[in-house]
């Protein structure tokens, strides 16, 4: 029997905002700024990458489209059986939009919220530092999202460059945050081997780490990853585009759940990568040989790796359980 993955109860925890427009959004955003659709599926390398993250950012770029984007984003959770959903955006992006950042993020918060109650899906905000962007701005940021706790705001996160900017020099921003009861959520282990994810653990507190995946170059650490209970946020296909890995077949999450490491399944960046949350876990049971108990494991761990409340979590938790008794 093969169930339907959409019907599997999951959280979607690794998605970055802008890059979750709709193809047909995206070309109805730039037509009307009389600009080019940004390049899409294939990069030379991650800056490239980052260029067209860049040009997808600044189509947003009127409080209308942003509310749309978010509407849009919530939406397509709902359809692919998603119960729960963490944005993730750097604010600073829509400062001159509202003003403030601190008004940027009431709205993206605002607009998350009446999302979440059109389609039933739980909807939180992660604020992101830029790692590129220097010890300022990574306080702002931090401050704000702490502002915003329990108002919207469910974790900090650290998107970026990860080459030349360890998460070591994160360490004050990500306490602020664990003071205020906000997840710790960076990216980790990406771009940078296994160093960058017990960084992220010692120096961060990393509740979660988003991607993760070079941890398997030290087995040391994934066996402290699974003692732990630390969630890896694992986005299979932008792994492979961006190079991280040469293949599917390379591709360590098999690996990583054997070792009795939690994971979730993520699409990144749908946008620029192709995927959908449920294409991704399609590709991870079609490309990756999971079956359907690991692909329940993952959601699992999806949801109680999430800020949802813990109602939402026991239903969904109940529903996993359902779902895989057929």
């Amino acid at each position: 029997m093969t169930r339907d993955l959409r019907a599997l109860p999951k959280a979607h925890l690794h998605i970055h905002l802008e890059a979750t427009v709709r193809p047909g959004t995206l070309a109805e955003f730039a037509a009307e700024s009389g600009v080019a659709v940004p390049k899409t599926l294939v990069f030379a390398d991650f800056t490239e990458f980052i260029e067209a993250y860049l040009a997808l950012a600044a189509l947003i770029d009127s409080p209308a489209r942003l509310a749309r984007v978010v509407a849009e984003a919530v939406g397509d959770a709902a359809a692919e059986g998603a119960v729960v959903i963490e944005l993730a955006t750097t604010p600073t992006w829509y400062t001159d939009l509202y003003g403030s950042v601190e008004a940027a993020v009431e709205a993206v918060c605002g607009y998350a919220a009446e999302a979440a109650g059109r389609y039933g899906v739980w909807t939180g905000v992660i604020v992101a530092i830029d790692r590129t962007l220097g010890p300022e701005h990574a306080m702002t940021m931090a401050g704000t999202a702490v502002e915003f706790a329990g108002r919207g705001v469910t974790g900090l996160g650290l998107h970026s460059e990860e080459r030349g900017f360890p998460a070591a020099g994160f360490g004050a921003p990500f306490a602020l945050a664990r003071e205020a009861g906000l997840l710790a959520v960076p990216h980790a282990g990406e771009l940078v081997g296994a160093q960058s994810v017990r960084e992220a653990l010692d120096v961060l507190g990393a509740d979660r780490i988003q991607h993760g995946v070079r941890a398997v170059e030290d087995p040391a650490l994934v066996a402290e990853l699974a003692a732990r209970g630390t969630c890896l946020d694992v986005c299979p296909t932008s792994n492979v585009l961006l190079g991280v890995f040469p293949s599917l077949a390379d591709h360590p999450l098999p690996a990583l759940l054997a070792a009795g490491v939690a994971c979730s399944i993520n699409a990144d960046d749908p946008t620029l990568f192709g995927p959908g949350l449920l294409a991704e876990y399609t590709t991870a049971r079609t490309g990756l040989g999971l079956d359907d108990a690991a692909l329940a494991s993952c959601a699992r761990s999806s949801i109680t790796a999430s800020a949802a409340p813990q109602a939402v979590k026991e239903a969904a938790l109940s529903g996993i359980d359902g779902w895989l008794a057929g």
